[in-house]
């Protein structure tokens, strides 16, 4: 199982490369892929504030990332990526659990998902409630499953 801490200043970059890895994994092509960009790169602001999560192996080299976004008792799961080569070792599993209990501590008590199509069934199974597809946050005109997980639970 992997381990969770919370991401370092300075992390930014490295963590952004892996969510373009982990995106690209599942053979979007390149003009998909630039269009995404912007929701793929992790702020520097978001790690300051505590906001960005880290799965990471036994050397400490990150597994995965994870980012919540709380307002009020609302909290987004903004994102939340996996390496690919770690995909189906738990570190997604861990990231969601901790960024629940993060969500949980800034006063979250459900945590909305916009789904990439090919994270959907990981949702489900973890118990998150399919509710609607709704716009992408990245690419005009495209739909993505929207999710609700409990945070009572």
């Amino acid at each position: 199982m992997a381990a969770v801490r919370p991401a370092e200043t300075g992390e930014a970059a490295r963590l952004s490369a892996l969510c373009i890895r982990s995106k690209a994994h599942w053979g979007y092509d390149a003009a998909f892929m630039a269009r995404s960009a912007p929701s793929l790169t992790v702020d520097e602001g978001d790690i300051a504030d505590g906001r960005v999560l880290v799965a990471v192996d036994a050397a400490q080299r990150p597994l995965g990332v994870a980012c919540v976004i709380v307002d009020g008792a609302v909290a987004d799961l903004d994102m939340l990526f996996v390496d690919p080569p770690a995909i189906g070792q738990g570190a997604g599993r861990a990231l969601f659990d901790a960024a629940a209990g993060l969500a949980r501590r800034l006063g979250g008590l459900r945590m909305t998902i916009l789904a990439d199509p090919h994270a959907a069934s990981f949702y489900e199974r973890i118990g998150a409630r399919y509710l609607r597809h709704a716009p992408s946050d990245a690419i005009p005109g495209r739909t993505l499953p929207f999710y609700e997980y409990d945070l009572s639970v």
